[in-house]
C-alpha cells in the first residue's frame, strides 16, 4: 500500500543555503506558510525557498482545497491571483488593504479576529517552538525538526480541546 504524501518538502538544491565564511558554518533560508483553518489549527503546509514571494504558495492552495474562503496577508493581494483561485477552485481571498491604496476595503471585524488569532498562533509558535532557531546540520534533519514541532503543536491542541476542556490554543499550560 502506497501513502500518498500530504505535503511537498522541497529538495536540497531548492533552498537557498547562505554560507558564513568567518564562523565556518551555514544554514538553510526557507519560509513556512500554512493554512489554518478559524480555530488556528494547521490543515496543510508547505516550506519554500526564502526568495519565493508568498503569493506562489497560492498556486498550489488551489490544487487542495476548493469552495472555501482564505484570508491571506498583504502579499497576496493581486487581484489577478485573487480571480484566479475563485475561477478555478471557488476559493475567495480576503486580504486586507495597504496604507498606500486608494481604495480600501476593510476586513470585518469578525475576519480581523480569525486572522489575529492565527497571528497569535504562528508568534506564539515561534517563541514556544524556537521555530526560527534550527540548529540542523542537514535539510533532513531541519525538515524533521519542523515536521516534529508542527506535530506538537497539533498535539497540544488536540489534549486542549478533548481531553483537558481548555481554550484550544493555550501552548503554554503544561500538560501534566
Amino acid at each position: 500500500m502506497q501513502i500518498a504524501p500530504l505535503f511537498a518538502l522541497p529538495t536540497k538544491s531548492d533552498l537557498n543555503l547562505v554560507i558564513v565564511r568567518q564562523q565556518k558554518t551555514h544554514y538553510f533560508g526557507f519560509k513556512l506558510h500554512a493554512v489554518c483553518d478559524k480555530n488556528a489549527v494547521i490543515h496543510s503546509f508547505d516550506l519554500t525557498p526564502a526568495n519565493v514571494h508568498d503569493v506562489n504558495y497560492l498556486k498550489n492552495v488551489k490544487y487542495s482545497l476548493s469552495n472555501c474562503e482564505l484570508i491571506g496577508d498583504k502579499g497576496c493581494i493581486s487581484v489577478d491571483y485573487q480571480s484566479d483561485l475563485f475561477n478555478q477552485s471557488q476559493i475567495k481571498l480576503s486580504v486586507p488593504a495597504r496604507k498606500n491604496q486608494p481604495a480600501k476595503t476593510r476586513l470585518s471585524k469578525i475576519k480581523q479576529r480569525k486572522r489575529k488569532r492565527i497571528e497569535t498562533l504562528f508568534f506564539q509558535f515561534k517563541g514556544q517552538f524556537s521555530m526560527n532557531t534550527n540548529f540542523a546540520k542537514t535539510f533532513d534533519g531541519l525538515t524533521a525538526r519542523i515536521l516534529a514541532k508542527i506535530t506538537a503543536l497539533a498535539m497540544i491542541q488536540y489534549l486542549n480541546l478533548f481531553v483537558f476542556n481548555r481554550n484550544i490554543n493555550n501552548i503554554k499550560i503544561n500538560i501534566c
